[in-house]
């Protein structure tokens, strides 16, 4: 959560209404697919394994030559599933508010290879977990949210604070944007930078 209360104008959330019908616009309807085919197997197993999560990073963009996804793949896939797992069932509990809900996902998460840092890739296994309660975190997002006037710091728990921050802008929002699901507005503010 930010510090600060939210002060987005008039102005700012036209701007970030036209940014989420651009992306809607520009984006290929396919693009989410892979984030689509990994919830579907994610609600039916209750877990996310290392081909999802190589999906994921092929979805997300990310670079897989790197020490921690050999790491990674040196692990038991019942191992990394017990982890992810875990951050499952903590995104999808719904007697959390959506930011603890998001602290413990990721906490969950930690003891992973290539998830103890940076919130891109676990954001997107937590999204596919629970894709109406998480939202995809970024760069571009962050950014698009330092376009809004809101700090976001980079310190530990990036990732809840940030959750609390989508969830105080749609809690603020006039109509429609206040109906938007935390995945919308991670597209929107991810489109702001575009």
């Amino acid at each position: 959560m930010t510090d600060q209360p939210l002060a987005v104008t008039p102005e700012q959330w036209q701007r970030l209404a036209a940014a989420r019908q651009a992306y809607t616009d520009t984006v290929s309807p396919y693009y989410d697919e892979t984030l689509q085919e990994v919830t579907r197997r994610a609600r039916t197993s209750g877990s996310i394994g290392k081909a999802d999560i190589g999906a994921l990073l092929m979805w997300k963009r990310l670079r897989a030559d790197t020490p921690w996804a050999a790491e990674l793949m040196a692990l038991a896939d019942t191992d990394v599933r017990h982890a992810t797992a875990a951050a499952t069932t903590a995104v999808r509990d719904t007697t959390l508010s959506r930011c603890a809900a998001a602290q413990a996902g990721r906490a969950a998460l930690a003891r992973l290879p290539g998830f103890r840092t940076g919130d891109a890739l676990a954001s997107a296994v937590l999204t596919a977990a629970s894709p109406n309660r998480m939202a995809i975190y970024d760069r571009r997002a962050h950014t698009g949210l330092h376009t809004l006037g809101i700090t976001l710091s980079h310190a530990p728990g990036r990732y809840s604070r940030y959750i609390a921050t989508i969830d105080q802008l749609l809690a603020a929002a006039p109509a429609p944007i206040r109906t938007w699901t935390p995945r919308d507005m991670d597209t929107a503010l991810y489109w702001m930078t575009a």
